[in-house]
């Protein structure tokens, strides 16, 4: 209020001097050119200028007034075709979010022949083609996005790759990523997808090859690559027995892939397991027992334990006393009790492998312990307590199983 006052008071000061001025001294201005002459007063040609500057002033605000109108009206003006974009950016990034792949492929279509750097666009087109199995529009809008915008055949051949994931097409993916390997070879992005595709394929071999660049450009964290590692290279020792049809033949390939392993890794736990399992499957019980023995030797493991059970060395009573041996320092080992057992049986040992596989039992309640002691009484003639742990032991394993509905 008080800068009212102010601007009021400075108004009527102007004006008061502005009249003291004209009073005094209204002043003479005279325009002379060729046949045209003006004459006048100064101050009324003061405000002849100050009329003229208002009615041009009033004429731009009105056509600029004029032009905003016309373009809130004009469908096909420019402030409606970028109100139309963005309506078509928005629409389509939830119709991609909900799934309605359709309007989204239309919308984002729409948006990306409009926009100067439609590559996000164009992806989430092609995406929601690929989705509802237009696998040639797919591949039609990442050539638009990849001649749009060179500089992203990376980002493009990434996600064109993931498309041919989805729709089954791992072979092409493959080719897709290779390419970009050859091109990129430190890319984090490619190198993963190329291990989560070896995988799905379970092409073993393939990823054993990418492991050590794997590593050296640190893709995935150090304990998620040594489980990767460790899988890979059990998978591989069970395909290479599998690439064989001959017995002879498949154990002198699991040899060699067993050889190619490094010291440090023949010392792992869940490989020598894969492999000594491999070796019992191809009937080769000697070797594997030995395998077994020496990896204890260095590393106690349950799973090795129970393994060692299953397999017929070639001297059955040391094999027991070898087992024995490890009880000391691993009374309550529910799996090395069942192993002794198994052990006992086969020295034909009946009373004390019941003692062994009871202990078991009663420190963990065991599908293959029941049916081992099952299979045991009801030779040694309790027939009614060996129906009772067979029957637990289909109850155990129902556990495992889906609750699926049975005839009553």
């Amino acid at each position: 209020m008080k800068r009212l006052y102010v601007i009021v008071f400075l108004l009527v000061a102007a004006a008061a001097c502005v009249g003291l001025a004209i009073s005094e001294d209204a002043g003479y201005v005279l325009v002379a050119y060729k046949n045209f002459r003006y004459e006048s007063s100064l101050w009324a040609s003061l405000a002849v200028l100050v009329i003229v500057w208002l009615v041009i002033w009033g004429i731009k605000l009105l056509v600029e007034l004029f032009t905003v109108s016309t373009g809130l009206v004009n469908p096909w003006s420019r402030r409606n075709r970028s109100r139309r974009v963005q309506l078509a950016i928005e629409q389509g990034q939830m119709d991609l979010a909900e799934g309605r792949w359709a309007s989204a492929q239309k919308h984002l279509t729409r948006a990306a022949e409009a926009e100067r750097q439609p590559l996000l666009f164009y992806i989430g087109a092609a995406r929601a083609a690929n989705e509802l199995g237009r696998y040639e529009e797919s591949d039609n809008l990442l050539e638009r996005a990849l001649e749009h915008q060179p500089q992203a055949e990376l980002a493009i051949a990434l996600s064109h790759a993931q498309l041919q994931v989805d729709r089954a097409d791992t072979e092409g993916a493959l080719n897709t990523l290779n390419a970009m390997h050859e091109r990129h070879p430190h890319n984090v992005q490619v190198l993963r997808q190329l291990q989560r595709l070896h995988q799905q394929r379970g092409d073993w071999a393939a990823l054993i090859r990418l492991l050590p660049e794997l590593r050296k450009d640190k893709v995935l964290p150090t304990q998620e690559l040594a489980e990767l590692e460790r899988r890979a290279w059990g998978q591989n020792l069970g395909l290479a027995a599998q690439r064989e049809t001959d017995a002879e033949a498949a154990l002198q390939s699991l040899t060699l892939a067993w050889q190619q392993l490094t010291s440090a890794q023949r010392q792992e736990p869940t490989l020598v397991l894969a492999y000594a399992e491999q070796l019992r499957q191809l009937g080769a019980q000697s070797e594997a027992e030995e395998v077994v023995r020496g990896a204890l030797k260095r590393t106690y493991d349950s799973h090795l334990v129970r393994l060692y059970g299953l397999l017929r060395g070639s001297d059955p009573v040391k094999q027991l006393n070898t087992a024995e041996g490890w009880l000391k320092a691993h009374p309550a080992d529910a799996s090395l009790l069942l192993t002794l057992g198994r052990l006992c049986l086969q020295n034909s040992l009946w009373g004390k492998a019941r003692d062994y596989l009871e202990s078991s039992l009663n420190l963990e309640r065991n599908p293959e312990t029941c049916a081992e002691l099952a299979r045991l009484l009801g030779q040694l003639g309790d027939t009614t307590r060996s129906n009772q742990l067979f029957q637990e032991g289909l109850n155990l394993l129902d556990e495992r199983l889906l609750a699926l509905p049975l005839p009553k």
